[in-house]
Order: C-alpha cells, then structure tokens, then sequence
C-alpha cells in the first residue's frame, strides 16, 4: 500500500434524526443500523483499509465517543484518534487533522470520508479514489466525489460542474444548497448536477493553503500550536484553543471560496443513511414491503413501514402503512414516514418536556 495515503474517518455526529437509536451517548455511526453484523464506523473503516494502510485512517470524533472507537477498532491506537473538545462542525477539525498528518507526512494524500454512509460497490469506491488520489497528486486540487442523481432529491447539497469539461474529472463551477423540488428538477435536466456526497480528496498541501488563503483567522489559531501536535503537549494546546474556533463546515471555509475545486462522478451507489426513510430505502422488504431489523413482526394491511426493535421483539401490526416504528429501551417511536425530517424537531419537544433521559 501506498504509505503516502492517509484518511479522515469523520465520527463526531450525533444522527439526531435516527432517534431513539441514535443517541448523544451511542450516536447511529456506531450502530449496526441495517443487520448486517458491523456499525457503520467498521464498515467504513474496513472500506477505506482497502486502499489505505490502516495505520494511516486517522477517525476523527468528540471525545466523549472515544472509548466507543476503541471499543469497535480495535486495531487503532490513540495516535489515531482525533478528539474534538467541542462541537465547531467540519473546517476546524479536519485543518487540526490535516495539521497533524503534514507534521507527520508532508508528501500525505487524503481522503476525508463520513463515517455513516451506505456503498456498496466497494470496489468501485476504491476504484474512484484511487483516481482522484492520483489526479491530486500532480495538481493544486481540491477534489469531491459526487454522486449521479437519480431523482430531484430536496435534501441535497448539488456540486454544479462545467459540462464542456471532456475528462472524467470536471471543473467545479459552484455549490448549491439543498433546492425546493421545482429547482432539483431544473438540476437534472440540465444534467451537469451531483449530488453533494461529503467526501472530499485532496494533497494535505492543497487543504492547508486553502485554509490559508480563505480562512486566516482559523489557520492562524490552528497553525499556533504547531510545534505541540503529535507529542504529548498536543491535548493541553486543542483543550485551551479549539473551542475559540469558527463554527464552519468545510464546504463554506474553503469549498465554495476556492478556485481549484473539481469533482469526480462517482460510479459506486451511495446513501448517506441519512434518516430513517433512506434506511428503509437500502433494507430487503417483506411480502407486504416492510422492512424489518431484529424484529419478529405478525402484520395484518400494514405496508412501507420501517421496522426495528431491540431483542428479536414481536411487532404486531394491523391497518399501518408508511410510518416508522422504532422500539428501544424506555421510548418507542412511532412516526409517518413522510414526516421523517421532523423526528430532529421532535426530539427537542422531547428535551423540553422530559430533560435529557430519553436523548
């Protein structure tokens, strides 16, 4: 393998809208959210060991999860573990990764990678960074996977790409954000539309100049404490300093303010398992087109309900169609499906009305 590949494995997510299951103690990427015998987290991982030396998949997460990743890796040691003092989203944590890895390896690759989405084409995913790894390793790049959209998804970021481009890889021409459904049509019709997957490659000289250029102030805090990353006088300098940092995804400190951005169609399927729907989406269904995980169900004109319990529970059903059913410790959710987006809302209501036992 090729020692000058390295990777971003993002863990710090809480997955508020798979509640009850997800939770801010044990949030869905450490979940085995679809049956199969691995957590989303493993399943990543073990995908990107494919290609990258496993010493060299650096997981990035709150530190409240760190005992969780020991836990379900195993194989990691703490030099690969990432822990984030404070939630600040995406452009903080993965500069203090980059940081850390150009101090280790200036010559480094990256990939930076969610660590609960669904491929399952996994060939093809090696495949398609293999290809952006090279491409970024003899250019000034800052490169995404995109995804083909296969319908006028409204919960999407879309990545729009200069159609003349004739090569695979294409220039970005800009980012839009998650469009009402008239306009996500207008997207694929145009055809030069991809969905914004989240999964970001780039030469770890390439992100830190970007965050250089566009974002001076957290560069600054970040590049400060150089000379403490990765010896033992690291977690005193991020305990004291990273909460001071912007609260910024990655797409908006550098994504959207460079100029050096492209895209790769990806040719892998993709969920970002997302919510309960996009779930049900990926499961095998029954006869009536229930989807069903470790429950024992008895349904009478109940169908397109999602299905999950704890324990091999029996679930009977009678005249329920299209809601989510989700049974766990003290709280059992039964929800319609086409109101999934809400469950996050929802769970404040919770908050609100009972404390934080129950989330």
């Amino acid at each position: 393998m090729n020692k000058n590949y390295y990777a971003i494995l993002m863990a710090g997510g809480v997955g508020s809208r798979f509640w009850p299951v997800s939770t801010q103690d044990f949030p869905k990427q450490f979940h085995d959210m679809l049956g199969t015998g691995d957590t989303l987290i493993q399943k990543t991982f073990s995908r990107l060991s494919k290609l990258i030396p496993k010493e060299n998949i650096f997981i990035l997460t709150n530190e409240r999860y760190n005992n969780l990743v020991f836990e379900q890796l195993p194989e990691v040691t703490q030099r690969q573990v990432v822990l984030e003092p404070a939630m600040r989203n995406t452009a903080p944590c993965i500069l203090y990764a980059s940081l850390k890895i150009q101090k280790e390896n200036p010559n480094a690759l990256m990939i930076v990678a969610p660590s609960d989405h669904w491929i399952e084409d996994e060939d093809a995913f090696t495949n398609n960074v293999e290809q952006a790894f090279e491409f970024c390793r003899t250019h000034d790049a800052l490169m995404t996977l995109g995804i083909k959209p296969t319908f006028p998804n409204t919960g999407y970021g879309y990545i729009e790409y200069d159609k003349m481009a004739m090569s695979a890889i294409k220039l970005v021409n800009q980012f839009r954000e998650k469009p009402d459904y008239e306009t996500a049509k207008t997207f694929i019709e145009k055809g030069n539309f991809l969905w914004n997957a989240g999964i970001f490659i780039w030469s770890v000289t390439s992100v830190i100049d970007a965050f250089r250029n566009n974002q001076s102030d957290l560069f600054k805090l970040f590049e400060s404490g150089i000379t403490s990353y990765n010896t033992e006088k690291e977690a005193k300098f991020i305990a004291e300093n990273y909460a001071k940092a912007d609260n910024i995804s990655v797409d908006y400190a550098i994504m959207e303010a460079s100029k050096n951005v492209f895209v790769l169609p990806a040719t892998f399927d993709w969920n970002d398992l997302g919510t309960w729907g996009s779930l049900y989406d990926k499961l095998s269904k029954d006869s009536s087109n229930n989807a069903v995980v470790n429950a024992k169900t008895l349904t009478e004109n109940a169908t397109g309900n999602m299905i999950r319990t704890q324990g091999k529970k029996l679930v009977v059903i009678d005249g329920l169609n299209d809601y989510i059913v989700v049974d766990k410790d003290e709280v059992l959710l039964i929800f319609p499906k086409s109101k999934e987006q809400d469950i996050k809302d929802t769970l404040k209501r919770v908050k609100d009305n009972f404390g934080d036992q129950f989330i």
